[in-house]
């Protein structure tokens, strides 16, 4: 308030609609403001009107700006592969591939528990995930024995946390999520990845490669935890085989060769 107040050189009281849309703008243009940064002080102009002047706020007058969409970056398998090859220490490897194999956030990663592993069913549960749902999702033979090798590698074994913090990973605490981010941008460096890379990248090539592999909509919306499943359509744009399922119509044009 006191930015907005000061742009103006008059209390807020004094202020209206018209003077929001000119300060509004002026975020964009300007101080080259992203759409959510403006978004972020319209909703907090709006709360002062509404909830301290008790005055009405009109969404016609000063519209809420529309955000970029954007679509994540993705690996390809091999690249994928690459990465998980390069990741140093072993405990980073492990990390690495728990990511891809399950699709876990970073926060649900890092507090996993010893007791989420069940290899009888050959699940992996995740509990209280975002907007504190349980989910389980698929334990792959492959991260399975991955998984015991990681257990057999720490001197200390945890009788809770699956990845114990500290250095050493003797804590009676979990690892923090900048370890995940970390384990995961040093290994791209190591492999000499270029595009911009972190720990939820990983997330939508899980998603991404299942669907090029068959796996339909729903199942990925589930594994996922989303609530909705317009979250998970996204991935359709990132679908090799969904994108290439289509010839442009380019290919269907009778064009004189002019290569000789």
């Amino acid at each position: 308030m006191k930015d907005f107040s000061r742009r103006f050189q008059r209390s807020p009281e004094r202020l209206g609609p018209k003077h929001i849309r000119e300060y509004q703008s002026e975020l964009f243009t300007k101080r080259k403001y992203a759409a959510s940064t403006v978004t972020l002080y319209l909703a907090a102009l709006r709360f002062f009107y509404t909830k301290t002047l008790k005055r009405a706020w009109s969404i016609a007058e000063t519209p809420y700006p529309k955000r970029a969409f954007s679509l994540p970056t993705i690996l390809s398998q091999e690249e994928v592969a690459q990465l998980i090859d390069a990741a140093s220490p072993p405990v980073h490897r492990t990390l690495l591939m728990t990511l891809y194999a399950t699709g876990l956030r970073r926060a649900e990663l890092a507090r996993l528990k010893v007791t989420d592993i069940d290899s009888r069913r050959m699940v992996v549960h995740v509990p209280g995930g975002k907007g504190r749902q349980d989910r389980d999702v698929m334990l792959s033979p492959k991260l399975l024995g991955e998984l015991r090798q990681h257990w057999h590698r720490l001197k200390r074994k945890p009788s809770e946390w699956l990845f114990p913090g500290n250095r050493h990973h003797n804590s009676d605490r979990p690892i923090t999520t900048k370890v995940v981010w970390n384990a995961c941008r040093n290994a791209a460096k190591r492999a000499g990845i270029k595009k911009r890379l972190h720990p939820h990248t990983i997330r939508h090539c899980f998603a991404t490669h299942l669907l090029e592999a068959g796996a339909d909509l729903r199942t990925i919306q589930i594994l996922l935890g989303h609530r909705d499943l317009k979250e998970t359509t996204i991935y359709l744009h990132l679908s090799q085989r969904h994108l290439q399922a289509t010839p442009s119509p380019l290919d269907s044009l009778q064009l004189k060769d002019r290569s000789h």
